[in-house]
């Protein structure tokens, strides 16, 4: 019985972040899609280094946000593979280190370096500049994922974010 209650409250867990990364993408719609963006949904991405089972939350939280992006079904696939690619990296390098704040560097490093994914699809696409893309996406990676680590941090030394 245990088991299936554990199954049960982790995919209600996935649903939620899932649920909320679509909400927050969508009601910053004008901040969420372009070649500058300040995506805040992306702070979520550093409850990859907690559970993995966060990885394929965010994963389906952006391909559902991705819905919007007008890039089109583009974006669905390669966004949602970009990041995927994000949270799988930040979590398996995090896995080498007990630390909480040091997780969450990780985390922040990780995402922001790893939006050349995003430029390159938008230069392939849209054929816009890949290193100005590359800059201005990350600088608003950067900082929703560092409003995020320390979001996380807080919340961490109250409640067990592994489980």
């Amino acid at each position: 019985m245990g088991n299936t209650h554990e199954r049960t409250v982790g995919l209600l867990k996935s649903g939620l972040i899932a649920a909320l990364y679509v909400v927050i993408t969508v009601a910053l719609i004008p901040w969420s899609f372009g070649p500058v963006q300040l995506r805040l949904a992306e702070m979520l991405n550093n409850l990859a280094v907690f559970n993995k089972r966060y990885i394929w939350a965010l994963t389906l939280g952006c391909l559902i946000a991705n819905l919007w992006s007008s890039l089109g079904a583009v974006d669905v696939i390669f966004g949602s593979l970009g990041t995927l690619m994000m949270t799988g990296v930040s979590y398996l390098l995090s896995r080498y280190t007990e630390s909480v704040p040091r997780k969450l560097v990780i985390s922040v490093i990780s995402c922001t370096v790893l939006t050349w994914s995003v430029a390159l699809e938008m230069f392939f696409v849209s054929h816009i500049p890949f290193w100005a893309t590359y800059l201005s996406v990350a600088i608003g990676e950067l900082i929703s994922m560092i409003i995020g680590a320390v979001a996380f941090w807080l919340i961490s030394l109250r409640i067990d974010l592994t489980k």
